[in-house]
C-alpha cells in the first residue's frame, strides 16, 4: 500500500494546486475576461476531451514500455505548466492555453497512474486502493478549494495572487512523485502487446459502451458553479458550495471503495447514475439557494459511488497484461463525450436558457443506470 499512499499524497498535493483555481475559471473567465458560457463550455470541453483521448495512449505506451513512472511525472508537470499560464493570462485564449496543457498532463498521467495502484495490492483489495486514493485526492481538492476561498477574499477578488499561490504545491507534487516505486508485475509485461476491442470481456465492452453515452451528457462541472450563480451566489460563495461538495466525496470515497469490494461494484454504479439523474434534474428545477447546498452535497456523494469503483471494476475484469491500456480506453470513452456534452451544454444554456443542460444531463444519467442494469 505504500504506492498507493505516495501516488495519493501526490494527487493530493496536485488537486491542492488545481483545485485552487478550477472553481475561479468560470468566474475569472465570465467577470474579469468578458467571455461567455459557451466559450467556457468549448474551453473546458475541449481541454476534457484532450486529456481523455490521451489517457488510452499513455496507459498501451506504459504496457509497451513496461514503465509507467516516468509518464506520470511528465503528466504532473505538464499541469504545473499550466497554472504559469493562467498568471499570465489576459484573454481567454491565455485559459484555452492553461487549461489545455493541465488537462494535456492529465491525459499522460492518468492511466499509467492508475495501473500502478492497481498492481501495488491484491485483487481482493483493488476497491480499497481506489477509495483510499480518491480520499487522499478529494482532501487535497478540500483544502485547495479552502485555500481559494482564503485568498480570493484576503485579495478582494484577485484572481492572479490565487493563481500565483497555486504553483507552490503543483511544485511539491511532482517532487514527492519521485519517491514511487514502479511495480515488478510492470516490468515482467510482454512488450508484443497487441490490442483489439473483440479481445475484451463482454461486460467490459458492454460497460465502455454506456460509459460513452452517459459521458454525452455529462458536461463541466463548471456549469454547476455557473448554476450557483445564476441562482444569486457570490463568487466567494460559490466557492463555499464547491467545498461542500469536495468535502461530502472525501468523506465516502473510501468507504464506498470498501463496500465495493464487499458486495460488488454493479449495485453502486447504477445507484450512482441514477443520483446523478436526480441530482441535474434538480439543478434544473429548483433555482433558490437553499437548494444549491443540497444538491452540491448529493452531488459529491455521487462522485464517490462512482469514480473510484469504476476504475477498480475496469482493473479487476482487464487482462493483466493491457491493464495500462485498458484503463485508459476507460477513461477516454469516459472523457471524450466531454467536449460535445459541455459545447452542448453552453449552446442549450445560451439558447434555451439556464435549466436546459441539466435536464439534459438528468435525463442522460437516468439512461445510464438503466443500461448498466442490463449490461452488467
Amino acid at each position: 500500500m505504500l504506492n498507493v499512499i505516495i501516488l495519493g499524497l501526490t494527487s493530493l498535493l496536485t488537486d491542492i494546486s488545481t483545485e485552487m483555481v478550477y472553481p475561479l475559471i468560470p468566474l475569472f473567465l465570465t467577470s474579469q475576461l468578458g467571455a461567455s458560457p459557451a466559450i467556457v463550455g468549448i474551453i473546458e470541453g475541449f481541454a476534457e476531451s484532450l486529456a481523455s483521448i490521451l489517457k488510452v495512449f499513455s496507459g498501451y505506451i506504459s504496457d509497451k514500455v513496461g514503465k509507467r513512472k516516468p509518464l506520470a511525472i511528465a503528466g504532473y508537470s505538464f499541469s504545473t505548466i499550466g497554472k504559469m499560464f493562467l498568471y499570465f493570462a489576459t484573454s481567454w485564449g491565455w485559459v484555452f492555453l492553461g487549461r489545455t496543457s493541465d488537462r494535456f498532463g492529465k491525459g499522460i498521467r492518468t492511466a499509467p497512474r492508475d495501473a500502478l495502484i492497481a498492481e501495488a495490492v491484491d485483487k481482493e483489495n483493488i476497491g480499497r486502493a481506489y477509495g483510499l486514493h480518491r480520499a487522499l485526492d478529494t482532501l487535497g481538492a478540500t483544502i485547495g478549494i479552502a485555500l481559494a476561498y482564503y485568498f480570493l477574499t484576503s485579495y478582494k477578488g484577485d484572481y492572479k495572487a490565487v493563481f500565483m499561490y497555486s504553483l507552490i504545491p503543483a511544485f511539491l507534487g511532482v517532487f514527492v512523485l519521485f519517491f514511487a516505486k514502479e511495480s515488478k508485475v510492470t516490468n515482467q509485461l510482454s512488450k508484443k502487446l497487441s490490442f483489439s476491442w473483440r479481445s475484451l470481456d463482454r461486460r467490459l465492452q458492454m460497460f465502455l459502451i454506456v460509459i460513452l453515452i452517459f459521458a454525452l451528457g455529462n458536461s463541466s462541472n463548471q456549469f454547476l458553479l455557473l448554476r450557483a450563480k445564476n441562482v444569486g451566489f457570490s463568487d466567494s460563495d460559490v466557492i463555499l458550495l464547491y467545498l461542500v461538495y469536495n468535502i461530502v466525496y472525501m468523506i465516502f470515497s473510501y468507504p464506498m471503495g470498501r463496500l465495493s469490494d464487499k458486495i460488488g461494484r454493479k449495485k453502486l454504479l447504477i445507484i450512482g447514475y441514477f443520483l446523478y439523474g436526480i441530482v441535474y434534474l434538480g439543478f434544473a428545477v429548483f433555482g433558490f439557494k437553499s437548494a444549491m447546498w443540497i444538491l452540491f452535497s448529493v452531488y459529491g456523494l455521487y462522485i464517490a459511488l462512482t469514480e473510484g469503483v469504476e476504475k477498480a471494476l475496469v482493473a479487476e475484469i482487464s487482462p493483466p497484461h493491457l491493464k495500462g491500456t485498458v484503463i485508459g480506453l476507460h477513461a477516454t470513452f469516459t472523457g471524450i463525450g466531454l467536449l460535445p456534452a459541455s459545447f452542448i451544454a453552453g449552446i442549450l444554456w445560451d439558447t434555451l436558457g439556464v435549466t436546459a443542460p441539466f435536464y439534459f444531463g438528468g435525463i442522460m444519467g437516468v439512461l445510464a443506470a438503466i443500461g448498466l442494469m442490463i449490461v452488467l
